[in-house]
């Protein structure tokens, strides 16, 4: 049976909802389904392949109350024109429109609730509570399914199914044995990075949250405590538009005399080598990640992985095994856990990557999560 999906977000930057709407639409593509994308713009617009997926750009990123009215009206008429089946969410401001126009329409609504949502009081509460009001309600993790169930059991429609999908990555793109070492080569030259030191990698927008802070504190105990100066460190992301806090990040490591050991780097085009030049990644997250992509695009790409311990990180890294989690906001935790890596030998480092690599392909593929997902479209329109 083909389908006529219809998926809703924001902006297409390369975060993970944005990554596993773009996997999926491309997948459908392959199914004999219509697919369609609704946003209002972002970075991997351009590696849509414009003959499978078809755009279309509405102000969906906003929160204004007129403009989701507005966008309710277009998603309506988009769907009767297009004939769609499926509306797919995968954020709160567009999930209004789409409840509105699939409530109009008879259409089949389905949310991926991607976060666990700020809800200090009702009203927010309420807002996010949309996200829980789909026939389908898939979460990310199974941290995300308990989340949903201990804040939003109140609106939660017991006809409605929610169930646990974990996003996928592309096994094939975050492979070692596929990177090409002139490009490679090509960014350590571009980088001015020393390969003979450790290169300690944080990938990950630039916000509080993401506590590069605290990578920042415990690279400076690495130093004073361990006496280690045998490295380098990469924060990788970019600031979109958060000056104030990268400012204070800057002043951190100036003030910590760490200049000549810590690059910002905004953005590198392909993730894959950005992990192929260092020797351990790290995720510090100070608030719990939904999923924890960056854990599993690491031990994909057979690198040691040192995470907080809180969110969808507790679900995707081995701990001990492909890496470590450590007490979330506590650098002087994480410095020992860097430090305990830096002083692996060869031999262990393998095993570390290999379980790494192995527990990637058993649980987290992105052809796994594409599957699951279209087989219960399909269940839907029965």
């Amino acid at each position: 049976m083909s389908i006529n999906v219809l998926q809703v977000i924001p902006r297409l930057g390369f975060g993970g909802a944005e990554t596993g709407c773009y996997d999926l639409a491309h997948y459908l593509s392959e199914k004999d389904c219509k697919s369609y994308i609704i946003t209002s713009g972002g970075e991997l617009l351009k590696f849509i392949k414009k003959k499978k997926v078809k755009v279309i750009k509405l102000p969906v990123h906003s929160k204004n109350p007129f403009l989701i009215l507005f966008n309710s009206l277009a998603i309506l008429f988009i769907v009767l024109i297009l004939n769609i089946h499926i509306v797919h969410a995968r954020s709160r401001a567009p999930a209004w429109s789409c409840l509105f126009s699939c409530f109009i329409t008879r259409r089949k609504f389905v949310t991926t609730f991607h976060g666990t949502y700020n809800f200090s009081n009702f009203i927010k509460k309420y807002y996010n509570s949309v996200m829980v009001r789909s026939q389908l309600v898939i979460a990310g993790s199974n941290f995300i399914f308990d989340h949903i169930k201990e804040n939003y059991q109140q609106f939660l429609n017991k006809k409605n199914k929610l169930m646990v999908i974990f996003r996928g990555i592309n096994l094939d793109y975050f492979n070692k044995q596929n990177i090409s070492e002139n490009k490679k080569n090509k960014l350590i030259t571009e980088l001015k990075i020393d390969i003979n030191k450790t290169i300690i990698l944080l990938p990950g927008r630039v916000t509080k949250w993401k506590g590069q802070e605290n990578f920042i504190e415990a690279l400076n105990i690495l130093i004073e405590d361990y006496n280690r100066t045998d490295f380098e460190a990469i924060i990788l992301g970019s600031d979109q538009g958060r000056n104030v806090y990268l400012k204070r990040l800057k002043g951190l490591v100036e003030r910590y005399r760490l200049v000549k050991k810590i690059k910002f780097i905004k953005h590198i085009n392909e993730m894959p080598l950005a992990y192929s030049i260092s020797n351990i990644v790290v995720s510090s997250s100070i608030e719990p990640e939904a999923f924890g992509r960056v854990a599993v695009e690491a031990q994909s790409m057979e690198k040691p992985i040192i995470a907080s311990d809180i969110g969808g990180s507790t679900e995707t890294v081995l701990n001990n095994k492909s890496g470590f989690l450590y007490k979330s906001n506590d650098p002087r935790e994480l410095a020992k856990f860097l430090n305990k890596i830096i002083e692996l030998d060869k031999e262990t480092l393998y095993s570390m990557g290999n379980e790494g690599r192995k527990n990637v392909v058993k649980k987290f593929d992105v052809d796994k999560m594409c599957q699951t997902t279209f087989t219960e479209y399909q269940k839907l329109l029965k």
